[in-house]
């Protein structure tokens, strides 16, 4: 049974850090791509950042470049997504999914599989 469950969100303060984790189940993680995605209280869901079989393949929105670092550790079966430099307008709820049919729809904007149910991040003073 797949699964990905996610952590770390909660409360911080502008300019603040958090790091996210998402642990899997159910598959091989060296072997998929998993992509953390958000949406923002009134939003459409956004893609944040993708991490492919390979770690050295990511790619990040514009908007956390340079500020979000995604990273996994297949021994442990969990994808990270360090938050640094945080801002009031990156408060969503964030979520963690995997493309297990064609592996590479996270870098082409297409639909995933099987998704988390998400954690809660808020940025405010």
């Amino acid at each position: 049974q797949v699964q990905l469950v996610e952590s770390g969100g909660g409360l911080v303060q502008p300019g603040g850090s958090l790091r996210l984790s998402c642990t899997t189940s159910g598959f091989t993680l060296d072997s998929n791509t998993i992509g953390w995605f958000r949406r923002a209280p009134g939003k459409e869901r956004e893609r944040v950042s993708c991490i492919g079989s390979s770690a050295g393949s990511t790619i990040y929105a514009d908007s956390v470049k340079g500020r979000f670092t995604i990273s996994k550790d297949n021994t442990k079966n969990t994808v990270y997504l360090q938050m640094n430099s945080l801002k009031p307008e990156d408060t969503a709820v964030y979520y963690c999914a995997t493309d297990l049919t064609y592996g590479s729809n996270c870098f082409l904007g297409q639909p995933m599989d099987y998704w988390g149910k998400g954690t809660l991040v808020t940025v405010s003073s």
